[in-house]
């Protein structure tokens, strides 16, 4: 019965204290940015530099430059979500980092904006061809051969090294 009393105080004074996060010790700070205000090719600079950075990393660890570059890259997308190339880095860095399904909704929103563009289909094929997913990578680096990347040496090489270990030779030899 104690116990019952104990529990229910406490849920009590949760639901009426006024902030359970402050509780929690898990307090947000959400401060609105006004993107407009932005210089976008200057913030484009900023992430260009941070983004060269963090591909030099090696260890696939969260650091500085992976995390400003992210930021960036998210700010610039809300202030041109017309520019898929702002999703496809922020996916690559994702992916660096081990974030599987940040990088693949990055790499889908940027299939949304623009799917006649075969970037997105190429780095979503590199995505799962680095799981060895190598059905789904076949099929995304078709679709990238198809929308434009026939005479991209990565895609073609791909492609024909996927045809190889799925024995594939007559779709090899049409490459």
């Amino acid at each position: 019965m104690a116990r019952l009393i104990k529990f229910f105080a406490l849920l009590l004074f949760a639901v009426s204290c006024p902030s359970f996060a402050a509780l929690r010790g898990n307090i947000d700070y959400t401060i609105p940015i006004e993107y407009k205000n932005l210089s976008e090719a200057e913030l484009e600079a900023k992430a260009e530099v941070f983004y060269n950075s963090a591909l030099k990393t090696t260890d696939g660890k969260l650091n500085e430059n992976i995390t400003q570059s992210l930021v960036l890259y998210n700010a610039l997308s809300r202030k041109n979500p017309e520019n898929i190339i702002y999703a496809l880095r922020a996916g690559s860095l994702y992916d660096l980092i081990g974030k599987d399904r940040y990088a693949k909704g990055c790499y889908c929103r940027a299939m949304g904006v623009d799917s006649s563009r075969p970037e997105p289909y190429f780095y979503m094929g590199e995505f799962y061809y680095k799981r060895q997913l190598y059905r789904r990578a076949l099929k995304m680096y078709k679709r990238a051969y198809e929308h434009g990347y026939s005479n991209h040496p990565q895609t073609v090489l791909r492609l024909k090294q996927l045809y190889l270990m799925l024995d594939d030779k007559e779709s090899r030899a049409k490459i």
